[in-house]
């Protein structure tokens, strides 16, 4: 049974599996010398068109953190949203790996920050006494779904960079974004001002693993040593690497984040008719938030749907992968006419 708790629930797709089968072939080197990381590294430039440092970690916790700490040092504080995933659900891994720097979170409408919210946390203070403002994190796409235009972005960088600031980019869900906007991945970080990407890998379809770019290379010193201090460094890098040739070679990372943003629009739609519930937030990746009545959400449950309703903004957070098939959001939606139409 497919589910709308997270697009982590999803298996692996059949192009990543295939290319990691044929990565499980006799001896290669280790520790990201074989020749499938490098060639992946080298597509991955080319689909961002830019001679960028890329790097491999198993999870995106690991990814944040880990480049989040090369763009600071301790005494120094990232802005973030309130509702970004740093904030809430990395168990404090940005500040540890960093040796302390502070996650300063700050609001914003749609779960977005902009160039007035991260100007007023820059400027709020600027005594010794206060950890000083270095880094603006971003989620592309945010944490409810919605997606930074080109525009919105490239208005960030240039008020980061008046700052002092450096951009990075918390990419969990980068290939929702990029399917949604119908532009180039390059257009949507360095030629907007992006520093430092983290591409999600798992939620694409990947077994396991994240990519970090650093476009520019010069924060990038070291790197590798974070990454084998933290216990990010593969011994069989390959299995972290193949599975991402597998989607990037015919364009699978694409078309499957496309249409997992198409189930989510057509749950969305479905939600709207049958019931005339709305959208908490507009539905431009593949979340849908929606405020369920307390038995239509009991009922769901009981009928063996999993969901979240933690996620801060409120409501229940549906959320659509690569692999939702259109027949497993009617069975949802047919469930929620039911429910709903049952007298209270």
């Amino acid at each position: 049974m497919q589910h709308f708790a997270s697009d982590n629930y999803a298996g692996i797709c059949p192009e990543a599996l295939s290319a990691l089968l044929a990565a499980n072939d006799g001896h290669v080197r280790s520790y990201g010398d074989d020749l499938w990381t490098l060639r992946v590294a080298d597509r991955l430039r080319q689909l961002f068109e830019t001679d960028c440092d890329v790097y491999f970690v198993f999870n995106g916790t690991a990814a944040n953190s880990l480049a989040l700490a090369a763009l600071c040092q301790p005494y120094h504080s990232v802005i973030c949203h309130q509702l970004a995933h740093v904030e809430t659900d990395e168990c404090g891994a940005p500040e540890f790996f960093s040796n302390g720097a502070k996650l300063l979170a700050v609001g914003g409408e749609q779960g977005k920050l902009t160039p007035q919210t991260i100007a007023e946390a820059v400027t709020r203070r600027s005594d010794i006494h206060y950890p000083k403002p270095k880094v603006v994190t971003l989620t592309q796409a945010t944490e409810v779904g919605t997606v930074y235009r080109p525009d919105e972005l490239r208005a960030i960088a240039d008020t980061a960079r008046q700052l002092g600031l450096r951009v990075h980019m918390d990419g969990a869900r980068f290939a929702n974004a990029v399917a949604s906007l119908g532009v180039s991945p390059a257009d949507v970080t360095w030629r907007t001002g992006v520093d430092v990407l983290c591409f999600g890998g798992t939620k694409m379809g990947l077994p396991v693993g994240e990519a970090v770019l650093f476009f520019d290379r010069r924060l990038s010193e070291d790197f590798a040593y974070r990454c084998k201090q933290a216990g990010q460094l593969a011994s069989k890098m390959r299995f972290l690497s193949a599975p991402w040739l597998g989607i990037l070679d015919d364009g699978a990372w694409l078309r499957h984040a496309a249409h997992a943003n198409a189930m989510a629009r057509r749950l969305a739609a479905g939600l709207a008719e049958i019931t005339g519930w709305p959208a908490l937030f507009p539905v431009q990746a593949n979340a849908v938030f929606v405020q369920l009545p307390e038995p239509v959400d009991a009922g769901l449950r009981e009928r063996g749907w999993l969901f979240y309703n933690f996620i801060g903004a409120g409501g229940a957070r549906l959320m659509c992968g690569w692999d939702t098939a259109p027949e497993t959001v009617d069975r949802l939606l047919a469930d929620i006419r039911e429910l709903a139409d049952r007298p209270a």
